[in-house]
């Protein structure tokens, strides 16, 4: 039988912006062979998608209505029992980087060390494996890896507790409550994108955690809006970006996230 994470990740790709242009470019294939004259609709839509979902204005206000939703600063965020780092920022170390390598939502490690170290907390939870059947098998965890980045920040190794079984955030929150229980622990900094934050929140309230929310991995900020209106600004934000395509998809993704974890019961 197909497990749920399998068709987790595969399914959405049906409905992400990149995912349905290909699908239309393939129906107009079989339009061009079987009925040419409706040959324009799939490709007109196809255009559209690319359009949009590219489209500088479209995507920032996007993400922005997610990545918007519990901005603070560090200063301003309360103490808490524990920093609850999630995973999906790190990269392997495999040949040929050399060392674990730190990719755009890589800065949750970045900004939970910093939380340590400015006395948030005394001690941060790592949280995130990796997928056996997406080349997982063989590497360290991702909490492995986020270890050893903590590490290198100056984090004492007893302050710092793994979890790396987790394949996506319904497990991050429930392994890490598994662990916290016993510690008696209740009230976490939450870190991790501030385009995943909204899920997160309502994913790990629902196994009855206090959730502070301490966003990092920001793609959209306040200069994103302020941009002088010149013809040259205006003309080059219309056509379509590989960026703000890629944003607009991860912002579907988690809009999709949000559905299907409602519909599963999981916030």
């Amino acid at each position: 039988m197909v497990d749920f994470l399998f068709l987790s990740k595969l399914l959405p790709l049906f409905f992400y912006p990149l995912g349905l242009v290909f699908f239309l470019l393939i129906i107009s294939l079989i339009l061009w062979w079987k009925y040419p004259r409706w040959l324009p609709i799939p490709i007109i839509i196809a255009v559209m998608i690319l359009f949009i979902g590219g489209n500088y204005y479209f995507s920032k206000l996007l993400v922005k209505s997610l990545e918007w939703q519990y901005i603070s600063t560090a200063e301003d965020l309360p103490n808490a029992e524990a920093i609850v780092i999630l995973g999906g920022g790190i990269k392997p170390m495999i040949l040929p980087r050399p060392m674990i390598d730190v990719a755009e939502s890589g800065d949750r490690v970045i900004y939970g060390a910093k939380l340590y170290n400015m006395g948030k907390s005394p001690l941060i939870i790592v949280t995130g494996g990796r997928i056996p059947w997406r080349g997982g098998e063989n590497l360290p965890s991702e909490a492995d890896d986020m270890k050893e980045l903590l590490l290198l920040f100056g984090i004492p190794k007893s302050a710092i507790i793994k979890e790396g079984n987790s394949f996506n955030t319904y497990d991050n929150a429930v392994y890490t409550r598994k662990i916290l229980t016993p510690l008696n622990i209740n009230n976490i900094l939450l870190v991790t994108s501030a385009i995943h934050m909204p899920r997160s929140v309502k994913i790990f309230e629902k196994q009855n955690l206090t959730v502070i929310p301490a966003p990092t991995d920001y793609l959209v900020t306040e200069k994103d809006f302020q941009e002088e209106d010149n013809w040259q600004n205006i003309l080059i934000n219309l056509f379509p970006d590989s960026d703000n395509f890629n944003n607009t998809t991860l912002a579907i993704k988690e809009y999709i996230g949000i559905v299907i974890y409602k519909l599963k019961g999981w916030l």
